[in-house]
């Protein structure tokens, strides 16, 4: 690709070869940075384009038409900045792998999954850019295959999540408490944050076995019948609660408490940095606290940025 054609921003489409058209439009389109635009001249509609860069790059264009033919055809595509595009929260439920790029850079995709790269880029100090590299080197390598929890019914993912979260983090306190309170007494004198890291653990084992029967009694429970009702394409009554925003907001910020809680933890072990002294439990304590947040902070992604929204828009559907 040629510097000229880049600063001129328009690109002559007939007169590359047919094999090469996409390919030299994903070259310009993947160059641009957020808020550049270029124009592609064609001589028919190219429309399909439009799809095959949504399928794969996702809703981050603007697609804008300049000249409809019959004869010349003129498109201007424009890459959205990260405010204008997609949020933390989708970007992970379109590609768990993104959540791992999010995390090294210390940026919450689960809790604070509904703001923008642009605003948690503003808010961390991150280079937008730096972060936005390797976003797209991620795009340009092979997905592997990862769960593509987006495309499952709501009824079904809500299920997964008592079977498979909710189970884990039921099974997974006990233990932890156990490690952490044994950590303390044991070592708490030369290292006195592990007081505090049970304090935290406490409050955050706490806050999730009186959050999560509310979502198995309640949230989850309506968000089937809702669920049923779509596939049936009957109407149903409004819920006792009112919209079911209301339940979620609920959700959402106790998810938050629990959330801010292993981030203290996190904080208070210096990212499980591992002491000169730390004997055999001190270790698995700490490993166990990292599953435990890698765990949690994918099931509170699940529910925030991928069942919600699809509640929210079968309730929009069906509700009277």
């Amino acid at each position: 690709m040629e510097t000229t054609q880049l600063t001129e921003k328009k690109l002559d489409v007939t007169v590359l070869e047919p094999r090469m058209k996409h390919p030299t439009i994903f070259e310009w389109f993947d160059a641009l940075k957020g808020g550049e635009s270029f124009v592609i001249h064609n001589d028919h509609d190219p429309k399909p384009l439009y799809y095959q860069l949504l399928g794969e790059r996702g809703n981050i264009f603007k697609w804008e038409y300049l000249d409809q033919g019959p004869e010349i055809w003129e498109v201007r595509i424009s890459k959205l900045t990260p405010e204008e595009g997609e949020t933390v929260g989708e970007l992970v439920a379109k590609d768990y792998r993104k959540a791992q790029v999010f995390k090294k850079f210390g940026i919450d995709f689960c809790c604070g999954g509904k703001k923008s790269v642009k605003q948690v880029c503003k808010e961390k100090g991150i280079s937008e850019d730096q972060l936005e590299q390797e976003l797209l080197a991620l795009d340009a390598t092979e997905k592997a295959r990862e769960t593509e929890y987006d495309k499952w019914e709501p009824g079904f993912l809500a299920d997964y999540i008592v079977n498979m979260h909710h189970k884990y983090v039921r099974e997974a306190i006990p233990a932890l408490y156990e490690y952490t309170t044994k950590i303390a007494r044991v070592h708490g004198q030369r290292h006195p944050e592990l007081l505090e890291v049970v304090k935290h653990f406490t409050n955050v084992a706490n806050e999730l076995e009186s959050h999560m029967p509310k979502e198995e009694r309640v949230l989850f429970p309506y968000i089937k019948q809702l669920d049923e009702a779509r596939k049936s394409g009957v109407k149903m009554e409004p819920a006792a609660f009112g919209s079911i925003q209301n339940p979620i907001n609920m959700m959402e910020m106790e998810h938050d408490h629990a959330g801010r809680e292993l981030e203290m933890i996190r904080e208070l072990t210096n990212d499980y940095t591992l002491p000169a002294d730390a004997c055999a439990t001190y270790t698995v304590a700490f490993k166990k606290l990292q599953e435990f947040e890698d765990d949690l902070f994918r099931h509170i992604h699940l529910e925030n940025n991928i069942l919600f929204p699809k509640a929210l828009e079968m309730e929009k559907e069906v509700v009277k």
